[in-house]
């Protein structure tokens, strides 16, 4: 029993520090910053709209759409990190793999561009 607790002393030591980190780092935050919030730091910045107010309140698609394309745009960009790990081992059929996938993002990015969605107006 003594052998097995001996392994998991590295994981409790982590999960220790962890939670130490996690509780000292935002006390010390609070302690050490400037606790000064004024009208524009309290205004809504992320949304565009107060998010305490009536539910069926009418506001702008358009952060939406821009944060979607944003995430679709980022998970597709994040598939070309394992063809970057693997370029040596995939030869002239992962090249064109690539080259096919490449295609159809831009296909894709020029239709979003055409339809206006990339546009703010």
């Amino acid at each position: 029993m003594e052998e097995l607790l001996r392994e998991y002393l590295a994981i409790l030591i982590f999960l220790a520090i962890a939670i130490l980190i996690a509780v000292v780092l935002p006390i010390l935050s609070w302690l050490i910053a400037r606790q000064n919030p004024d009208s524009e730091k309290l205004s809504a910045y992320e949304c565009g709209f107060d998010a305490f107010d009536d539910a069926r309140h009418r506001f702008d698609v358009r952060f939406y759409l821009v944060a979607i394309l944003f995430i679709i745009i980022d998970l597709d960009l994040a598939f070309l990190y394992p063809y970057a790990v693997a370029n040596d081992y995939l030869g002239l059929f992962g090249f064109w793999s690539l080259i096919v996938f490449l295609a159809v993002f831009l296909i894709g990015f020029i239709y979003e561009w055409r339809m206006g969605a990339l546009e703010w107006e």
